[in-house]
């Protein structure tokens, strides 16, 4: 099957419109549709219903899609393993969560780089089920966690412990104050979730939600208001007074995993990498 045909079936699932998928292909419109056709015609089925500003996949398209992006991710990496292979490098990918990033491995990455020189990184944000399927199917290396997955082919192992702190740019703040005076409620995954409904006492709802700890912190610094935050990331605003933590409010802590194939034929390389964000502080 033609990689071609297959970006473009992607890139019209993306855009869902055809003119965009050609302008983000640099290709006309017209060869948009040529190539759509085609792989219609290779593959037997119709994947998409064609309407006027709207364009829907079918059930054949659905059921296509996840392929597609597998087969376009083996390829990409193939490419560069090809390319590494004459330099006598090695390759690994790494994901992590948006929340996972700002939060912690954007601390481990440096350490990482300046020890394994011989290694060329590829680290990405990606879903947590997203990060479980390219593991199983082998097109990813390491992914780094809160909700650890529960499958039998791959390893999993705690590495840290993130400390998620209440602040406020309110001083003197109380526990009412901090989740009705413009609080912004962060994602830090399921267990955190059902934690923080127990905890919850606002009369509101969140004024704005995010999945980044990094996105929170810098709103509530230029607009005022109370969020849960890593304790890492907040330190600084605190030493200056910019921030102050609610003591009326419990502080929360996730234990971080990584997780990785077990057949994995990297594995000296993957638990070095473990190692070496195990040090993170």
């Amino acid at each position: 099957m033609d990689i071609d045909l297959l970006k473009t079936f992607v890139e019209v699932v993306k855009t869902r419109h055809f003119g965009r998928a050609a302008e983000n292909l640099y290709i006309t419109q017209s060869a948009v549709s040529f190539r759509i056709r085609q792989l219609e015609q290779s593959l037997g089925v119709n994947l998409f219903i064609r309407q006027r500003n709207n364009i829907q996949l079918t059930a054949p398209g659905e059921r296509l899609l996840p392929h597609a992006k597998m087969i376009l991710t083996g390829m990409q990496r193939a490419k560069v393993d090809v390319a590494l292979a004459n330099n006598m490098h090695k390759q690994l990918s790494l994901s992590g969560t948006a929340n996972i990033w700002d939060a912690f491995l954007q601390f481990g990455i440096n350490h990482i780089v300046s020890a394994m020189p011989g290694v060329s990184l590829v680290a990405e944000v990606k879903a947590q089920q997203e990060s479980t399927r390219l593991l199983l199917e082998r097109t990813l290396d390491l992914a780094v966690l809160f909700d650890p997955p529960k499958v039998d082919e791959l390893v999993v192992k705690p590495i840290s412990d993130l400390a998620i702190i209440p602040v406020s740019t309110f001083d003197n703040a109380t526990k009412e104050d901090f989740f009705d005076n413009q609080y912004v409620y962060v994602d830090w995954g399921t267990a955190f979730s059902l934690w923080h409904a127990k905890q919850f006492t606002g009369a509101t709802p969140p004024y704005f939600r995010t999945s980044t700890g990094r996105i929170a912190l810098d709103l509530i610094l230029q607009c005022g208001g109370s969020a849960f935050v890593p304790e890492a990331l907040a330190l600084e605003s605190i030493e200056a007074g910019r921030l102050t933590q609610v003591d009326e409010v419990e502080s929360n802590s996730r234990e971080i995993f990584v997780a990785y194939h077990k057949d994995n034929d990297q594995l000296e390389q993957i638990e070095t990498i473990v190692n070496l964000l195990g040090a993170v502080k």
